[in-house]
C-alpha cells in the first residue's frame, strides 16, 4: 500500500521526526509502535484499514527514520505523547483512534488522560496499566547497543532468537520480514537495528522512562473511552489478571481479545485481531 513521507517538527522543536501517511480521506487513526520498533511495524495492518481510514504511523524519536535525541531523558512516554499531539496539530486533526502496541499504547493512554476529547477510542496492544517486571526484564537483556550485523541473514537470526517465544507458528521467512521491518542497512552492506542504542537508559531508573508506574489512576480517568484490550495469550507484559481488573474498573467501554500462539506482542496481522479491531473501529463515534 503506498504512503506519503510527512516530516515534522518534534514538540521541543529540536528534532526532525518522521511519520508515514496513508491516504487522505476517512476518519483518522493515530497507530504507534512499541519500544524497538517503528512505523514498519504496521504495514500488514495499514494495509488492511487504508482504505475505509486515514492512517498517521509515526517514528517516535529516536527510531527510524526520526532524528535520534542526544538526551536520552527525552526518551520516555510523556515526551512523546507531546510529540504526538504537535503531529496531529500539523496535519490539523483534531481528534483520532489511538492503536498503541506496548510502549504506544502507554503514549495512547497518557495522551488520551492529558486530552480526552482528542482520542476517540483506544485499542491497546498487549499493553496496560501494570507492566510485568518479567517481560521488562526480558526486553533489557536485549535493549542496548549492539555491532551491526554482518547481513540480513544474521539479522534475521538475532530476531528470531529474542523474539521466537513470542511467535511460534511462524516460518522462517517471517523472521526475513521482521528484521526487514526492525532493521536497517549501512552503506558498507552490513545492517543495524533501527533504533538508537540510548533507548535502554529509560531501564536504569527502576524502567520509569519505559513504563511509568501505577498507571491505575490513570485508568480510572479514561473509563468513558472506548477501549479494546488485544492480548498475546502467551504475553509476559500484559497478564490476565490486568485484564480483568482493566474490564472491571471500566465495565461499560471496555472489550478485549486474546491472540494465540502469541507473547509479546501480536502483530495485529492476525485474524483474531483484524476481526476485533474491525468490530470496534466501527462502533466509534468521531
Amino acid at each position: 500500500m503506498q504512503y506519503a513521507d510527512h516530516f515534522f517538527r518534534s514538540a521541543d522543536d529540536r528534532l526532525s521526526l518522521y511519520a508515514r501517511i496513508y491516504g487522505s480521506e476517512g476518519q483518522p487513526l493515530l497507530l504507534m509502535h512499541g519500544l524497538t520498533r517503528n512505523s514498519a511495524d504496521f504495514e500488514a495492518l495499514a494495509d488492511h484499514l487504508s482504505g475505509d481510514y486515514r492512517l498517521i504511523v509515526p517514528d517516535q524519536r529516536g527510531r527510524g527514520r526520526s532524528d535520534y535525541d542526544p538526551d536520552p531523558d527525552h526518551y520516555n512516554p510523556a515526551v512523546y505523547a507531546v510529540d504526538m499531539f504537535t503531529l496531529l496539530d500539523g496535519l490539523q486533526i483534531a481528534k483520532a483512534g489511538l492503536i498503541g502496541t506496548s510502549m504506544g499504547g502507554l503514549i495512547a493512554m497518557i495522551m488520551t488522560a492529558m486530552n480526552p476529547h482528542r482520542t476517540s477510542g483506544l485499542i491497546l496492544n498487549d499493553i496496560g496499566p501494570d507492566v510485568e517486571q518479567s517481560g521488562l526484564d526480558r526486553i533489557q537483556s536485549y535493549v542496548g547497543a549492539l555491532e551491526p550485523f554482518a547481513n540480513w541473514n544474521a539479522a534475521a537470526a538475532h530476531c528470531k532468537r529474542i523474539n521466537i517465544d513470542a511467535f511460534t507458528d511462524v516460518g522462517e521467512g517471517f523472521w526475513m520480514e521482521f528484521a526487514r521491518h526492525t532493521c536497517t542497512q549501512l552503506a558498507d552492506g552490513r545492517v543495524q537495528l533501527a533504533y538508537d542504542p540510548s533507548i535502554s537508559a529509560g531501564f536504569s531508573d527502576d524502567s520509569a522512562h519505559v513504563a511509568p508506574p501505577d498507571l491505575w489512576p490513570m485508568w480510572d480517568e479514561l473509563a468513558a473511552i472506548p477501549v479494546l484490550s488485544i492480548r498475546g495469550a502467551q504475553s509476559d507484559i500484559l497478564s490476565t489478571q490486568t485484564v480483568m481488573e482493566m474490564q472491571r474498573r471500566h465495565p461499560r467501554n471496555f472489550t478485549a481479545a486474546e491472540i494465540p500462539n502469541r507473547g509479546h506482542a501480536p502483530m495485529l496481522d492476525e485474524p483474531n485481531a483484524l476481526k476485533a479491531i474491525n468490530v470496534f473501529l466501527q462502533s466509534l463515534e468521531y
